[in-house]
């Protein structure tokens, strides 16, 4: 009976630690050269509420990667990517891996890390590199550019009203001033080539027709015609013929009167005339052109009258040359960069000023 019992725990004993789960550590290798990469592997054979912790920093060793866990024939495996930088030996210790929420300690590993035998008879050698240089950035230029631009600007305005051409440098095409009613019949012929009133553009016929009228009246007259309304144009008129001043009769004013009202009527309240009245107009207004003139002077009493005048030449100012400006230019510009300079060495001495001076305590 002593005998059965003892096999029986002995059985049971067995069964119990075969079934418990098993935590395994291991690595693809113990000796490595430095810089060489080697795996460290976490085994566990159980994947129901399990927990593998990250690897910790490790003396003399680094993690470089850390994979995701896997799950292989119900087994959880994690691996991990190490190197080392130093030669030696080096321990992994114990990882404490959770399972159901027990604490099961890994086998700790000793790592030998081995130097790598180098014979300098035969490496090229190179001379000790100098300190480098930060990179340049934009303020290390910023009051540089700003100066350069505003030395740019200031030559360029200079340049442009010291070397624009003058007015007696242009040139002009120019036709000989034909006179007041010579005017008023070659734009009646050009008003006519335009066609307005034949394409319904009867409104700007109507606008350019009484125009020139007014600025015949105008320049042979020489009253204010185009900036007068119509009753006040032929008031003026009126007077004028009162005193003689013009040779005219009622009947030209008259149909200067009606042609004038039929433009305001089809400018402002969108009259259209027939055909036929629109011709009539236009020889009205050739006729009008013709019979409105001022009354001839006897120049022999004007010349009696006339009083003798005294001309005074203006002085011709000379120009200077482009010499003369390039010259001045030219100063001008050094001067921009002689008080550009030093305002830069000013403010450089102000910058080495405030980072020696200590600040007060």
């Amino acid at each position: 009976m002593k005998n059965y019992l003892t096999y029986l725990f002995l059985f049971v004993t067995c069964l119990c630690f075969s079934q418990s789960p098993l935590v395994k550590a291991e690595v693809d290798t113990t000796s490595i050269r430095i810089g060489e990469q080697f795996e460290y592997k976490i085994t566990v054979n159980e994947t129901d509420n399990v927990i593998i912790p990250k690897l910790n920093e490790i003396l003399g060793l680094e993690v470089v990667d850390t994979l995701k866990i896997d799950t292989l024939k119900n087994k959880l495996v994690r691996k991990y990517i190490l190197t080392g930088f130093d030669s030696g030996a080096y321990y992994i210790p114990q990882q404490q891996v959770f399972i159901k929420n027990q604490a099961h300690l890994t086998d700790s590993l000793l790592i030998n890390v081995a130097s790598i035998a180098i014979d300098t008879t035969k490496v090229q050698k190179f001379p000790i590199k100098g300190i480098k240089a930060e990179p340049y950035q934009f303020d290390d230029f910023k009051n540089t550019i700003y100066w350069i631009l505003a030395i740019f600007l200031i030559v360029g305005t200079v340049l442009y009203f010291a070397l624009k051409r003058t007015d007696n440098q242009q040139t002009y095409t120019s036709e000989p001033l034909l006179a007041p009613y010579q005017e008023a019949i070659r734009s009646l012929k050009l008003l006519d080539g335009k066609l307005l009133w034949q394409n319904n553009k009867v409104k700007e016929y109507y606008s350019e027709l009484t125009d020139i009228i007014r600025h015949f009246i105008e320049r042979e007259l020489h009253v204010p015609a185009l900036e007068t309304t119509t009753d006040g144009l032929l008031e003026t008129l009126n007077d004028f013929s009162g005193t003689k001043a013009i040779d005219t009769d009622k009947e030209t004013l008259q149909k200067l009167h009606k042609l004038l009202q039929q433009s305001d009527l089809v400018k402002f309240a969108k009259s259209k005339p027939l055909a036929h009245e629109i011709e009539a107009d236009r020889n009205i207004a050739e006729h009008i052109i013709k019979n409105i003139k001022p009354k001839e002077i006897d120049t022999e009493q004007e010349i009696v009258n006339l009083q003798p005048v005294v001309i005074v030449e203006k002085p011709i100012v000379q120009k200077p040359s482009i010499w003369v400006k390039i010259v001045v230019i030219s100063l001008l510009l050094a001067l921009v960069i002689i008080i550009a300079a030093y305002v830069g060495k000013l403010a450089e001495l102000s910058n080495t000023i405030n980072n020696t001076v200590p600040y007060a305590q």
